[in-house]
């Protein structure tokens, strides 16, 4: 079973029909949805099609086995992680993206596109990238280089809760060339810390001291970890774990 964003005309979903049990076309386009419904009609091929209109990020995903998908830009990076926490598993999903989206996706510890799309995909997928796409491969040609990456996700994620997870690689890499420990610094991510710290401390029935500080707590915690001057850029998944 194959989950097709964006068909347009149905070009692919027809080659794919003629290979797979179902193929299920998520289309926001009533026009592009009426051209492709037309494209098969009385054929062998209609029963195997199911279509499902409207915006892929607001829509439920069902169930398929592999997911291939053109995405605009604007919604690339929520598309992926909708993807990633989509359960049941899937086996792979083959996805074409801007050549730079692309890379960051791919992109390792120290590199110049590592960044929080990075560590936050390799967390719970492994990415491969397939092949560039140059531009003059489309009518009309757009402005950027396109490349096709597969995602195969890790069918036993890290036991982790992915948005505390999220939190802190968010703050990390606001300003991946800084130390954690300036990084930290931030009014706005101590008022924030605070805040989630007193929560966290009441949920668990903790005592917190009257002259606590949390500005020296978030110092003491990233100097016994060790990792007071390392900086975002250059840190690994399993640094972040730790």
């Amino acid at each position: 079973v194959i989950l097709e964003v964006g068909p347009g005309t149905g070009n692919l979903t027809v080659k794919m029909l003629e290979k797979v049990k179902k193929v299920i076309a998520c289309e926001i386009d009533p026009r592009l949805v009426g051209e492709l419904q037309k494209r098969v009609q009385g054929t062998c091929l209609a029963n195997k099609l199911e279509i499902k209109v409207g915006d892929v990020l607001k829509t439920e995903l069902p169930f398929f086995d592999a997911c291939v998908a053109n995405l605009p830009y604007q919604i690339s990076s929520p598309f992926v992680f909708k993807l990633l926490l989509h359960r049941p598993f899937f086996r792979c999903a083959i996805l074409m993206f801007q050549r730079e989206f692309a890379l960051r996706l791919v992109a390792k510890p120290g590199t110049k596109l590592y960044c929080r799309l990075s560590i936050n995909t390799q967390l719970l997928a492994r990415v491969d990238h397939l092949m560039k796409v140059g531009k003059n491969n489309f009518r009309p040609p757009p402005k950027v280089e396109s490349s096709v990456v597969r995602i195969e996700p890790k069918n036993k994620p890290p036991l982790i809760n992915f948005q505390e997870w999220d939190g802190l690689v968010r703050i990390a890499f606001v300003r991946k060339n800084k130390t954690l420990s300036a990084a930290f610094k931030s009014s706005a991510v101590e008022q924030l810390l605070d805040h989630n710290y007193r929560i966290h401390c009441s949920l668990h029935n903790r005592e917190i001291p009257e002259n606590f500080k949390i500005a020296e707590k978030i110092q003491t915690v990233l100097k016994d970890t060790g990792f007071s001057e390392k900086r975002a850029r250059s840190m690994d998944i399993d640094d972040f774990i730790r």
